[in-house]
């Protein structure tokens, strides 16, 4: 705990078998209260594995992608009571040695959400990120800044920690299941105006870490532009889309008391 605020941390996993007892052994267990694996159907022993790490564990009975793999973090994080939740993706491409720092931003009252940059500092090309994913990066980042009015270095990171208030807000089950929903609930926590920070984030590019094909990279990155174009019309009062509205001011919306993202096919 910091500050007397629950810390849990959700790792969605997927292959992980590999990189996951590594990236355990860096979380800083005085601080952090939980730790929860979500094995997405994992064709590997990541769910075993954890499991005998001590970690608390859900197996998806078939994979639901790595968005629905995020909603079963939250879900099951609000649930056992975090005030502060952060995702830690278990393929060690970032290291949970920031997890002290993310956490005390949220625990000191100073941000809503903090991420880890790659971009701030020279962190992600001598990580060995690929060129093409950087340019994208930078390209994809100067754009959305300007459609969605934001001033961050970069929307793609997958190091995040938000505060439980902003997980119960955000009307994350109406996004998807895939790798867009990272952008669509950073593109939501701005429309709820929370307060966004970062922190530099060294990275580390190997054969074990995860990554998408250059296919879906595209795929991906036209979505992230598709958000923001609607986060603009919404914003601009040409049309309105209920995913950018937070929870307490959409009547029909579920009680996030309950759980606000519902999973199927989890054990």
């Amino acid at each position: 705990m910091i500050n007397n605020r629950k810390i849990v941390v959700v790792m969605p996993a997927y292959n992980a078998e590999r990189t996951l007892q590594q990236t355990v052994a860096e979380i800083p267990g005085d601080i952090v209260d939980h730790i929860l694996v979500v094995d997405d159907c994992s064709k590997d022993e990541t769910a075993n594995l954890a499991r005998r790490l001590g970690l608390d564990v859900i197996r998806h009975d078939q994979n639901l992608g790595y968005g629905g793999n995020q909603k079963t973090c939250y879900s099951r994080a609000l649930a056992v009571g975090a005030d502060i939740v952060i995702m830690v993706h278990p393929d060690y491409q970032y290291t949970p040695k920031l997890i002290r720092a993310m956490a005390s931003m949220i625990a000191e009252g100073v941000y809503d959400v903090v991420l880890g940059s790659r971009i701030l500092g020279n962190g992600a090309l001598t990580g060995g990120m690929p060129l093409y994913k950087y340019v994208a990066n930078r390209f994809l980042t100067f754009i959305q800044n300007i459609l969605i009015n934001q001033k961050l270095s970069e929307y793609h990171t997958g190091y995040r920690a938000f505060s439980a208030d902003v997980l119960r807000k955000l009307q994350l089950e109406k996004n998807g299941n895939d790798f867009i929903f990272d952008n669509e609930m950073l593109v939501q926590c701005h429309a709820a105006k929370f307060r966004i920070g970062e922190v530099s984030c060294p990275t580390h590019y190997f054969e074990e870490a995860s990554s998408i094909s250059f296919r879906r990279s595209v795929v991906y990155g036209f979505g992230c532009l598709a958000v923001s174009f609607r986060y603009l019309l919404h914003r601009m009062s040409l049309k309105h889309f209920v995913e950018f509205v937070p929870r307490e001011q959409t009547p029909n919306a579920s009680n996030a008391a309950s759980d606000p993202f519902p999973r199927k096919n989890a054990s």
